[in-house]
């Protein structure tokens, strides 16, 4: 139960660092965090993809709170996180998701996906 507690503590700590500006708008710091085949269904509809469009530029800089987030073991190696989010900026509220996988001793976000919920 510890062993889930603290990888709870470490996938919390990585999906709140993709939230942060300074993350958001590093090329270097999105690739650390972020699987080669990454790719997100976005809260905006669109289908996003590491190697295409996921860059400083598309991102943008976001006020969200996080909340109810809980993981998921699927196996040893890969965690489902899910969480709400409020997003200050635009007063929207969404379920989140995400799959993150243990890559050479470092967790890499998989697949992402938001989506909008009303109030």
């Amino acid at each position: 139960m510890a062993n889930k507690l603290a990888l709870e503590r470490n996938i919390f700590h990585l999906e709140n660092k993709l939230l942060l500006p300074e993350i958001r708008t590093s090329k270097e710091e999105l690739t650390s965090l972020l699987s080669d085949d990454f790719f997100e269904f976005g809260s905006s509809g669109k289908v996003l993809y590491k190697d295409q469009e996921i860059n400083e530029a598309t991102l943008g800089i976001v006020q969200m709170t996080m909340s109810d987030f809980e993981i998921h073991s699927l196996s040893e190696e890969i965690v489902l996180a899910t969480y709400r989010i409020y997003n200050e900026l635009n007063n929207q509220h969404s379920l989140r998701s995400s799959i993150w996988k243990l890559v050479e001793g470092h967790w890499k976000m998989q697949f992402h996906q938001g989506t909008k919920i009303p109030h």
